[in-house]
């Protein structure tokens, strides 16, 4: 038996090694109403966060280090014209290291200067870039790691993986004062973005405004889930009982959030290109015979993939079969029953199946589309896919509230075995939120998870992580690529070890050509539904 302290001791270096990698680089039945008896944890003044056990703390902690993003120091105003300007801003291909021409397998690196809107040189780090190489004629693409230099500068390294032109792109996502902004109103106002449930007894109905972040103003009813201690709460209807709500709905977005509308600018400073100082691209070659490939010193990881005459291809092991034929899917998930939770970049894929396959028929269980539970069946095949989304929070329609259930409880209902494939993805409506929130909830799914694999080794688990958007200024308080992006470290982190597959929707989406989406765009899904069915198919499994 391991001990707390080889426990405790255990998860300090695994997540100091993590932590390496990670500090450097842009580079995871409906109960009744009830009291919990175990203590409430309170973060950010007014969040009821689950409680930890002693390891589950450290664990976030050294998380929460782990993924810790530069502060901005305090600036003298206006601070807007102290913030960072892409137009003011280059990027520079360094030279190959080595004499010789570019060629297969090296490392190219581009060194990004930040100025401000004076046209000064930042002094410290803390902006959000996003950085690829792609070739539009050859449908090729790769996302760059981003380095910061914490003073101003950044280095971008990209993997050159096809011959001919590779062109690099650099974009200003967030200057490192919005950052700032985006981190305090995340603990000032995580009730932002709010939801209602509607009461009825008899002839008497009543809405109030729900929340795992209330302010304690009035009796809240206590909707803590029993099996995963996962909170939520509601204020109480007056005069009614906590255990006559029947549903639950998105109540809608507080404004005026912030007096720095100026640093959240589309076109001016937000999801905006930095151009080259020198060529933005250079020619690739194949490799020689006798030639050592250039690496770089600034970062470990690969890449997980890159598109090629639109096709993905992944990095470390992994191969993508294309699966171009309704024939071809149905083969593969044949004699499968296929169980997708999560939000409605999960529901996507149960859609895309539906559509692809003629003789996978979809049941009508009368609940709404956009929530499900959605089933579809082909008898002859004995395939069987179902889709249900995940339990609060969740902005959406009016749904019963028994119908929100939390992916953990769903996994310990799955029996499992090498029939069975389980994906999940969960990620877009918990960006407003503490990403203590979030952790906690992966945690409890990672638990069942691990439940799973132990009762039924042969089960295939495959994660959708969360991936670039557009959005405007009130878009940026709600889903901002930099709230994406921790909440993508952290979901790495937490299921690193386990037994379970990412189709990596960050990158995937960052390499296309195609314009970011919440939904990404056709070709982009049939991708990642290339990616998820290799998984299944492959001899084993991954």
């Amino acid at each position: 038996m391991i001990s707390a302290v080889s426990l405790l001791f255990h998860l300090f270096i695994q997540f100091e090694m993590f932590q390496k990698k990670i500090n450097t680089t842009y580079i995871i039945p409906y109960p009744r109403a009830a009291i919990v008896t175990q203590p409430v944890d309170i973060h950010h003044n007014f969040c009821k966060l689950k409680p930890l056990s002693p390891e589950e703390t450290l664990e976030e902690q050294l998380l929460l280090e782990s993924i810790a993003w530069p502060e901005t120091p305090s600036l003298p105003s206006p601070l807007f014209m102290n913030s960072s300007d892409p137009a003011h801003s280059t990027f520079t291909i360094l030279p190959r290291k080595r004499e010789g021409q570019w060629q297969i397998g090296d490392k190219l690196e581009a060194l990004i200067k930040i100025h401000d809107l004076m046209g000064r040189p930042k002094k410290y780090g803390g902006d959000v870039l996003l950085a690829r190489l792609h070739n539009p004629t050859l449908g090729a693409g790769v996302a760059g790691q981003v380095v910061d230099h914490l003073n101003g500068s950044y280095s971008a390294v990209f993997s050159l993986l096809w011959e001919g032109s590779a062109e690099v792109e650099v974009t200003l996502v967030h200057p490192s004062e919005a950052v700032t902004e985006l981190r305090r109103v995340n603990i000032e106002e995580p009730d932002r973005i709010y939801f209602k449930s509607q009461f009825r007894s008899s002839l008497l109905t009543r809405t109030t405004t729900c929340n795992v972040c209330l302010r304690p103003t009035q009796p809240v009813c206590n909707y803590t889930d029993l099996r995963t201690g996962e909170p939520w709460f509601c204020y109480k209807p007056a005069n009614m009982s906590c255990d006559t709500r029947i549903s639950t709905y998105n109540g809608g977005h507080k404004t005026s959030l912030t007096t720095m509308e100026k640093l959240f600018q589309s076109g001016v400073n937000m999801k905006v290109s930095i151009p080259a100082s020198g060529p933005a691209n250079v020619t690739v070659f194949p490799k020689q015979k006798g030639q050592s490939e250039v690496s770089s010193s600034s970062v470990e990881s690969e890449p997980s993939g890159y598109y090629y005459q639109g096709v993905w291809r992944a990095l470390g092991g992994t191969t993508v079969h294309q699966f171009n034929t309704s024939s071809a899917i149905t083969q593969c998930l044949k004699g499968k029953v296929v169980h997708m939770y999560g939000d409605s970049t999960m529901r996507q894929w149960f859609e895309y199946l539906n559509a692809a396959l003629p003789d996978l028929k979809e049941f009508n269980l009368h609940s709404h589309k956009s929530i499900g539970p959605l089933m579809a069946l082909d008898y002859a095949n004995n395939i069987l896919v179902r889709y249900r989304t995940h339990g609060p929070p969740l902005r959406t329609v009016s749904v019963p509230s028994m119908e929100l259930h939390y992916i953990a409880n769903e996994l310990d209902n799955v029996v499992g075995g090498s029939n069975t494939v389980v994906v999940f993805g969960i990620w877009a409506h918990f960006d407003n939120f503490p990403i203590e929130f979030y952790i906690r909830r992966l945690m409890s799914i990672r638990s069942a998870v691990v439940r799973l694999l132990s009762r039924a080794p042969g089960t295939v688990v495959v994660i959708r992580t969360g991936n670039p958007k557009p959005y405007t200024i009130h878009g940026a308080f709600v889903n901002s690529d930099w709230y994406t992006f921790q909440r993508l470290k952290a979901l790495k982190a937490i299921f690193k070890g386990l037994n379970v597959h990412l189709v990596d929707a960050w990158e995937m989406v960052l390499a296309h050509h195609l314009p970011h989406s919440m939904h990404p765009q056709p070709p982009i899904i049939k991708n990642m539904i290339n990616v998820l069915l290799s998984y299944i198919c492959s001899p084993k499994g991954g």
